[in-house]
C-alpha cells in the first residue's frame, strides 16, 4: 500500500511540475522576444546589418532548440495516447529541434563572417558546437535503436537507461551553453534595464531547466 501511495504522489507531482515547466517555457519564450525586439531592433537573417542577423541566433537557439528540446523531453507527460505515438512526437521534436540548432550555428558563423570577427573563440561558442555534436548523435542513436530499424527488445531495455541519462545530460549542456552565451551579452548592455531583461531571461531558462529534468526525475521514480 506505501509503494502504490507513493507511486500515485510521484505521478501527482510529476504532472504539476510539467505544468510549471509549461509555463516557464512560455515566459522564457515570451522574455526573449521581447529582449530582442524591445531592446536589439528585431531579428532579419537577410539583414545588411549584422546586429540583425545576429539576432536570430538567440531566438533560434532558446525557442526553437532548447525549449524544443524540453518540450520533446516531456513529451511522454504532455501527450495522452499510446507510447508509439509518444515515441513519434518525442522523436520529431527533437529532429526539429536539431534542424534548427544547425541553422541557429550558421546564423552565427554568417554574424562572424559579415563583422569581421573569429569563430570558435569563446567558452560558449565550445560548448554550443560540443552540444549541437552530441545532440545529433543522441538522436541518430534512438531512431535506430528505438525507432528504425530497432535493435533487439534485450538490447533496446538496456539501452534505454543510457539513452535517457545521456538526453538529460545534453539538456543540461543547452542550459549552460544558453547562460554563458547570456551572460557575454549581459557584460556590456545597451542600458540598465536590458542588463535586467537579459538576467531574468538566463533565471527562467535555468528554471526550466530544472523544472524538464525533476518532472523526469519523477517520472522514473513513479515506474
Amino acid at each position: 500500500m506505501a509503494l502504490v501511495g507513493s507511486g500515485a504522489s510521484m505521478v501527482f507531482f510529476a504532472r504539476h511540475a510539467t505544468t510549471v515547466a509549461h509555463i516557464l517555457a512560455l515566459i522564457v519564450a515570451i522574455l526573449m522576444i521581447v529582449w530582442i525586439v524591445h531592446y536589439e531592433g528585431g531579428a532579419n537573417i537577410n539583414s545588411q546589418d549584422p546586429n540583425l542577423v545576429f539576432n536570430v541566433h538567440p531566438l533560434v537557439m532558446s525557442l526553437g532548440f532548447i525549449l524544443m528540446i524540453g518540450e520533446a523531453i516531456m513529451a511522454y507527460k504532455t501527450f495522452p495516447m499510446e507510447k508509439i505515438g509518444q515515441k513519434f512526437i518525442h522523436m520529431m521534436l527533437q529532429l526539429f529541434a536539431l534542424v534548427l540548432g544547425i541553422f541557429g550555428i550558421y546564423v552565427a558563423f554568417k554574424y562572424h563572417g559579415m563583422s569581421d570577427s573569429q569563430n570558435m573563440t569563446t567558452l560558449h561558442s565550445w560548448l554550443g558546437m560540443v552540444t549541437i555534436c552530441l545532440f545529433g548523435l543522441q538522436w541518430l542513436f534512438g531512431f535506430l535503436f528505438f525507432w528504425f530499424p530497432r535493435a533487439p527488445p534485450m538490447t533496446r531495455e538496456m539501452a534505454a537507461p543510457l539513452h535517457v541519462t545521456a538526453g538529460i545530460a545534453i539538456f543540461l549542456m543547452t542550459i549552460c551553453t544558453a547562460e554563458t552565451g547570456l551572460m557575454e551579452k549581459s557584460i556590456v548592455p545597451n542600458s540598465i534595464s536590458e542588463g535586467q531583461m537579459i538576467n531574468f531571461t538566463g533565471l527562467f531558462i535555468l528554471l526550466f531547466g530544472v523544472a524538464v529534468t525533476v518532472t523526469i526525475a519523477l517520472r522514473r521514480i513513479s515506474l
